[in-house]
């Protein structure tokens, strides 16, 4: 469910940033700030909630999930999270390059993360936190769509004559 309440807060920032934008609109500058906002949300907020969940509530997210609780691992995968959140946040100041990385690499780890899912669930997991619609959300949908932007915003930006990212 989570997910799609960070799905909705991103689609409200990026519709309310566009209409108050003060800058020349082009389409570029319209996936300049749905990257910002898809990146802040789903790296930034979504990174710093999965590091406090998989930290201070390991139990009840080990549970969700179908793993055992106590895996040394969920702390990893919490620092991934943590890692992934700061980076997310930092796009707001950073721009270009940074976002093209954090972009990669979250989309990364999330698609890796649904690959992981999918085999618990062939596996027979079907865990509240391991399947469901969310899950293609957060694990395909979201980092298929950070990558198509991304490819999107070179190939503007190459049509408009800018033959480098905004740094």
């Amino acid at each position: 469910m989570i997910w799609f309440i960070y799905l909705a807060a991103a689609l409200a920032a990026i519709a309310v940033h566009l209409h108050w934008d003060k800058l020349p609109w082009s389409a570029s500058r319209a996936v300049d700030v749905a990257l910002l906002y898809l990146l802040l949300i789903f790296a930034g907020v979504a990174g710093l909630m999965g590091a406090v969940g998989h930290t201070f509530f390991a139990k009840e997210i080990a549970l969700g999930i179908g793993w055992q609780p106590g895996s040394p691992f969920q702390f990893e995968v919490a620092m991934a999270n943590l890692a992934f959140g700061v980076l997310g946040v930092m796009c707001i100041w950073n721009r270009g390059g940074f976002r093209t990385a954090t972009g990669v690499g979250l989309s990364v780890f999330f698609l890796g993360c649904g690959y992981g899912h999918f085999q618990d669930m062939l596996a027979g997991n079907y865990a509240p936190y391991n399947a469901g619609l969310a899950i293609w959300l957060a694990d395909v949908v979201m980092p298929l769509t950070i990558l198509g932007l991304l490819v999107v915003r070179v190939r503007l930006r190459k049509a408009e004559g800018i033959n480098e990212l905004p740094g």
